[in-house]
């Protein structure tokens, strides 16, 4: 097979990847590498879209090696147009994988690449992908601590506020560009970051923007996801109103799409709105459709989650016995999951409401009414048991003194000391191997008298003696040294770049490094620091996390975000004695930052545009 077959594969490994079908287009264009070809420039097409199918179906450590050699390729032939989207593509997928200081060097090197070459387009996809990137690590970081939108840590702040900055910029150049669906991803974007800055009036601002744009467009996913900002942004300004009109049109439009998941995630907001309200009627309704959806798509979370909110509404109408049922579920879900604080909750609405209907409290758990003293009985270590017999045998007379004691010590602990040295093994390394020098042992007796090797009994050696033997211990021990370094290194030694698909690379490589020897300068300092931050977030990597007692692993499809219900939280509570408000924020999804109606990606390609018919062009420019 030639190079036009590995190019024909290519082409429609392509042509899949467009239809959808991502998996099938990906073995298409593994089958082009495997044939291989000679032509860089159509390797570096196919590394570009095998790095794009891969991303999309969530296998990013793939895509990151895909985009890698891509990014290598582009850098031998000296296409820095090439190079610019290899990067923005690599800072994409190393912001999903959480990388996201890695992400920014890649997303500042394809800016500064775009700008160079005059390139508006790939400057507006650079300046939205550091966007996403800050605004993604904002998120990231705003797990732990204050939650609420608008009461994040100064450095949550940093990073919305560098988010900002870059949709601002991207939102200018597109304007300038007259790209009407840019300018509204970039309107919806800015919308949900100024949301969790607390400007909730700017927020609005853009998210109106944005729905405008998408009824331009028809793009009835990007209408609903606006209405459902708008609603989470009024309800923050108290406007409950208004908010439950964009909560009625956002269920109105996942109906239409089909999307039952957001359509119960519309209906648990609308019951809650309804709660803030006090029209308890309607707030039962939208819960008890949420319930109902919930159940459908075996989302254990959200039916525990709408129990909840129906146990508190039916306590608000009085109509305990139905409240007692659902704070019943809330508590047997709660524990089948795994819901600690859940379960706390759930437990404290049962007290409160067998009090009112006048029925004995529950009884507790066994885990929960353990004594103190009997938790303390079973921690404690088995072995303290024993503590009398070293106390008898402290106090017995010894009959060993201190020196036999010490010897005895030591004999014990040197097979420990031996177990942890090290072994010189320089036999093989036949260069480092010194010549055999004569040393003498020399050994003394108890008396102190010894044999030297000038035939002198004062167990002491000359001087000359002594440096000579010496100096022959420290070369010999610096040349072992040397020897165990320089396996070190050539371990590390990095090797030529290999391309798989690239047939007679080693001729093609090193005919293109003899080329480019002349004109490529060495690496500046300012690579170095990019490289030496890059490097930084290695170590971190390595770090062991704390432990997460109380977050769940389940997900919780139908439910929406924490941030709402905090406020919901606060209004309630103190507002009904019998109704309990302790909101089970871990219970609602694996992350817990507030978050929002998030934007799509643009269809072309997950950063740069890099998708769209790579390869299909590129055959285009030969004829």
């Amino acid at each position: 097979m030639d190079s036009s077959t590995c190019l024909e594969l290519a082409l429609e490994g392509e042509r899949l990847c467009k239809a959808g079908d991502c998996r099938a287009g990906v073995a298409f264009f593994e089958a082009a590498i495997q044939t291989g070809t000679d032509d860089l420039r159509t390797l570096s097409a196919i590394y570009s879209q095998l790095g794009n199918a891969y991303f999309y179906l969530g296998e990013y450590d793939k895509a990151m090696e895909y985009h890698k050699l891509d990014l290598t390729v582009a850098r031998t032939m000296g296409d820095r147009l090439g190079v610019a989207k290899a990067s923005g593509n690599l800072g994409n997928t190393l912001k999903v994988m959480g990388k996201f200081k890695e992400a920014i060097c890649c997303c500042e090197r394809h800016l500064s690449i775009s700008q160079e070459l005059e390139d508006k387009v790939g400057e507006g996809r650079a300046l939205y992908n550091l966007g996403n990137v800050y605004h993604a690590q904002g998120k990231h970081l705003g797990r732990i601590g204050p939650q609420e939108p608008g009461g994040f840590s100064d450095e949550v702040k940093h990073c919305l506020q560098k988010a900002v900055e870059y949709y601002a910029a991207n939102l200018r150049l597109m304007e300038e560009l007259n790209d009407r669906s840019a300018q509204g991803r970039a309107c919806g974007n800015l919308g949900n970051t100024h949301y969790l800055l607390g400007n909730f009036t700017q927020a609005i601002s853009y998210h109106n923007e944005r729905l405008a744009i998408a009824k331009e467009f028809g793009d009835k996913a990007a209408e609903r996801r606006a209405h459902s900002n708008l609603g989470n942004a009024h309800i923050f300004l108290g406007e409950f109103e208004t908010a439950a009109e964009h909560y009625k049109k956002t269920l109105q439009l996942a109906q239409e799409l089909g999307d039952r998941a957001v359509e119960a995630q519309a209906c648990y907001s609308l019951g809650n709105t309804y709660t803030l309200l006090r029209d308890y009627p309607m707030a039962i309704h939208y819960h008890l459709r949420h319930l109902a959806i919930a159940e459908e798509l075996t989302d254990k979370v959200g039916e525990g989650r709408a129990c909840w909110s129906l146990g508190n509404a039916y306590s608000a109408t009085n109509n305990n016995e139905k409240a007692l049922h659902y704070a019943t579920r809330h508590l047997d879900i709660s524990k089948e999951i795994g819901d600690k604080t859940g379960q706390a909750a759930a437990q404290m609405n049962l007290t409160d409401i067998r009090k009112v209907l006048g029925l004995p409290p529950t009884p507790v758990d066994s885990e929960s009414s353990e004594s103190t003293e009997d938790a303390k009985s079973r921690t404690r270590r088995k072995s303290m048991e024993n503590m009398d017999l070293l106390k008898t045998s402290v106090n017995e007379e010894s009959s060993m003194d201190d020196d036999s004691f010490f010897e005895l010590l030591s004999r014990f602990q040197s097979k420990r000391m031996d177990d942890q040295r090290c072994t010189l093994s320089v036999e093989s390394n036949k260069e480092n191997q010194p010549e055999q020098a004569q040393q003498q042992v020399q050994t003394h007796n108890r008396e102190g008298g010894s044999l030297s090797s000038n035939g002198s009994t004062n167990g002491t050696t000359t001087p000359s003696d002594s440096g000579a033997n010496n100096c022959g211990v420290l070369e010999e021990l610096m040349e072992s040294i040397a020897g165990m370094q320089s396996r070190r290194m050539d371990e590390q030694r990095a090797s030529l770049p290999q391309l798989p698909g690239l047939n007679n690379q080693h001729a093609i490589l090193q005919r293109l490094s003899v080329a480019a020897s002349d004109t490529t300068p060495l690496p500046d300092d300012n690579f170095f620091d990019m490289l030496m931050r890059c490097q930084g977030s290695r170590i971190e990597d390595q770090r062991s996390s704390l432990p997460n007692d109380g977050s769940l692993t389940h997900s919780a499809p139908t439910v929406p975000d924490d941030d709402f219900f905090s406020l919901i939280m606060r209004f309630q509570s103190g507002r009904l004695e019998d109704q309990r408000s302790t909101m089970p924020l871990e219970a609602t999804r694996n992350s817990t930052h507030p978050a929002t109606d998030e934007e799509e990606p643009p269809n072309s390609a997950h950063s740069t545009g890099a998708k769209d018919g790579l390869v299909s062009r590129l055959v285009k420019g030969r004829k």
